[in-house]
Order: C-alpha cells, then sequence, then structure tokens
C-alpha cells in the first residue's frame, strides 16, 4: 500500500494557505493527498475557496495528486457538486468522515442514506468510503453500529476507510477488522497513541455501560490533544496493521493524519514520515 497525508493534519496552514501547504506537504514527499472539507455546505471542493484548476497547478511538476476527499456534512446536496469537483482532479473516493446515532433506527435509516450516495459516486466513477470514530462500535440491541451500517449498505457500493485509531479506542482489534471487512476496506487512516496516556486509550466502555449518546459535543469533550502522538512513535501495532491490510484487504493507500500535535504542523508531518519510514510493505 502507498503512504498518503490527511490534509486534516496541516489545517491551520491550509486556513492561513491552501496552495503554499499543498505545495509544502507534496515537496516534503507525500504524493498521495486526502482533502479534508468540513464545510461542504458552503464550498464543493477542498475548502478554503480553492477551485480544482488551483489544484492541478499547485501539484504541477510535484508528482503528487488528490486521491480522496472528506465531505462534510455530505447529503444528498453536497454530494454532486463534491463528485464533480473530484472528478476533475482524477481522485478515486470519497469519504463521508463522521456521524452520529442515537438508536439502531437512526443507523438504519442513514445506511439507506450511504446507499443512495454510494450509488451517485458509482454513477460517476468513483467509490464512497465510510470512515470511522470510536462511537461507531457503541451497541445498539445487541450490535455496534458500525456493524449494522455494513450490514444494511451495498458493499459493492460502500467501501471502508477504517481508521484504526479510532477502531481501538472503540475497544476494536484493528487487525480483526480489516481480517473481517476484507477487500472492502479501501484506505486505512493512521494515527498513533501515547505509551504514558495509555490508561485512556478506551473510550468505549462507559458509553455502552452509560448508554450514552453521542453527539460532537460529547465527542469533543472526551478526546483529548495528549493521547497523539507522531505516528510510528506510540503503541498502536501499524506493522500488523499493514501486514494485514497487504495480505488480506484491497487498500490502496493508508492515510497518515495527525489529530493533534505539540509540534508545529509542517514538523509533524516530517517526524511521522521519517518514524513511518521504518515500517515494511509501503511504498512512497
Amino acid at each position: 500500500m502507498k503512504v498518503g497525508i490527511q490534509l486534516y493534519s496541516v489545517r491551520n496552514h491550509m486556513a492561513q494557505d491552501p496552495i503554499g501547504t499543498i505545495r509544502h506537504v507534496a515537496e516534503a514527499g507525500y504524493r498521495y493527498i486526502e482533502a479534508a472539507n468540513h464545510q461542504a455546505d458552503k464550498d464543493s471542493g477542498i475548502g478554503f475557496g480553492v477551485g480544482a484548476k488551483e489544484i492541478r497547478k499547485a501539484l504541477e511538476g510535484t508528482k503528487a495528486q488528490i486521491v480522496s476527499a472528506h465531505i462534510f456534512p455530505l447529503s444528498m446536496e453536497t454530494i454532486k457538486p463534491a463528485l464533480e469537483y473530484f472528478a476533475e482532479l482524477g481522485a478515486p473516493y470519497l469519504v463521508a468522515p463522521m456521524d452520529f446515532f442515537k438508536d439502531k433506527a437512526e443507523v438504519l435509516a442513514k445506511a439507506e442514506t450511504y446507499n443512495k450516495l454510494a450509488k451517485l459516486c458509482a454513477d460517476a466513477g468513483m467509490k464512497l468510503l465510510y470512515h470511522n470514530h470510536f462511537h461507531e462500535f457503541q451497541i445498539f440491541e445487541g450490535a455496534t453500529a458500525f456493524d449494522l451500517i455494513m450490514e444494511n449498505t451495498d458493499p459493492a457500493l460502500l467501501g471502508i476507510e477504517l481508521d484504526t485509531y479510532w477502531a481501538t479506542r472503540g475497544g476494536q482489534d484493528p487487525a480483526a477488522l480489516l481480517t473481517k471487512y476484507g477487500e472492502r476496506v479501501r484506505l486505512i487512516h493512521q494515527k498513533d497513541f501515547p505509551a504514558a496516556e495509555r490508561d485512556k486509550l478506551n473510550l468505549i466502555d462507559a458509553v455502552n455501560r452509560d448508554a450514552v449518546r453521542v453527539d460532537m459535543e460529547y465527542f469533543s469533550s472526551v478526546v483529548a490533544p495528549e493521547t497523539f502522538t507522531e505516528i510510528g512513535l506510540g503503541i498502536l501495532p501499524i506493522q500488523e496493521i499493514i501486514n494485514t491490510g497487504n495480505r488480506i484487504c484491497k487498500t490502496d493507500y493508508i492515510v497518515l493524519e495527525q489529530d493533534f500535535s505539540c509540534h508545529d504542523e509542517y514538523d509533524s508531518i516530517r517526524i511521522s514520515m521519517e518514524s513511518f519510514k521504518k515500517f515494511t510493505g509501503i511504498e512512497w
């Protein structure tokens, strides 16, 4: 699998100078780039008011390309202009990056919507993936929300971008999930967790025990910046994840993402690149 980078890792630089930031990321050696658009109801592209032609021009001569994009909010209204934008860039994937569920009925209703969105992507020659956080492993009537989504969507249409960090924080074994869902996993999101914060790793036990309704407010309240470290410096079983993805899944890219860092964002992605090069089974 090839190593990519999520532009959310450099979001503060993106807000100041999106074109310059994309060039910097590409020139740093990240050739496979995933966009993070959190204002898709106002801007159909990568966000920050940047057109597809500007992105193409910025990447000329760098050998870098946009391979995927998180689109939020993702809806029947926002997906069509997003498809047009990223088709112009030749990106094969769009990603549903986050959702929340109050009960099983809401999971099933949203799964129906994911099927419709995935069909629109397929008709446009692209593939829609679902990206998890920890709360998709909340149990509703004996099944996790994640399993309910996958059981009630068409595997030929909706794929998976498995975030192994969040799956681990949801009490899951990421290699086991990769094995279970196999070729449905097209992208892997990779973060890392610091050894010193080990006792904070599990976020899902309290949610399942107390039947918490997870929304953005709750999610933000339990995610602490100190529970992230540069990728390859923490305790997650990254080599096992890579090996499993290569052996069992149909994974094209392992996308590095840094949610929080004590370093400048540019320094952070450089540290992650250097530490990630110790792993085998990857291509830059």
